[in-house]
């Protein structure tokens, strides 16, 4: 069986594994295709990724953000494994907005996302996060760069083979059935 990693924010990796953050907002990168972005897994590892500025475009909690590295890291450390429960393309500025209080961007980065490219519009997704019993560790390889969401994983280095059965909920099932509700919700409100 593959496995996937999805490319997002390290600080928003640590915020879904602490359960502040059970929904996705995606563009996609230059390099997603001719097609754009697409929810291509329904099941993926999340792939931390690094840069200074994510600190500026997200609001965060004071002393909830570890320091980012200053260079590249060697080792990836692989925590967090997700399921998609929902997903839907939203094509209206103020419906993106009803979800700024269900994730960390700023509402300025909703807005560039939201503009960015030829179509404005943002997918959106729901995704149950499992915290991995101990962290899969990646040797860092030019093929995990680039502008893109999703990366083919080499399970063949660390991945213990019963790490599936050793998942843990990162929020209680009714906390994330709340969540998930209140999402179709405001998708179905014409507020």
């Amino acid at each position: 069986m593959s496995v996937f990693g999805f490319k997002e924010w390290k600080l928003i990796c640590d915020a879904m594994e602490r359960g502040e953050q059970s929904v996705i907002l995606r563009k996609g990168g230059i390099s997603e295709g001719k097609h754009g972005f697409q929810w291509l897994h329904r099941e993926f590892f999340l792939f931390p990724t690094y840069f200074h500025e994510q600190e500026d475009q997200l609001r965060l909690e004071e002393g909830t953000v570890e320091e980012l590295p200053t260079k590249e890291r060697e080792m990836i450390e692989v925590r967090q494994y997700a399921r998609i429960e929902l997903t839907t393309e939203i094509t209206d500025l103020d419906q993106a907005k009803r979800f700024q209080d269900l994730h960390l961007w700023n509402e300025s980065v909703i807005e560039d996302r939201f503009g960015w490219g030829e179509n404005n519009g943002i997918s959106l997704a729901v995704v149950r996060v499992y915290r991995l019993k101990e962290p899969w560790m990646l040797a860092n390889r030019k093929g995990f760069g680039g502008c893109r969401s999703w990366l083919g994983m080499p399970k063949e280095e660390g991945l213990p083979e019963s790490w599936k059965e050793d998942l843990e909920p990162a929020l209680a099932s009714d906390t994330f059935d709340e969540i998930l509700a209140t999402v179709k919700s405001r998708l179905d409100s014409n507020e």
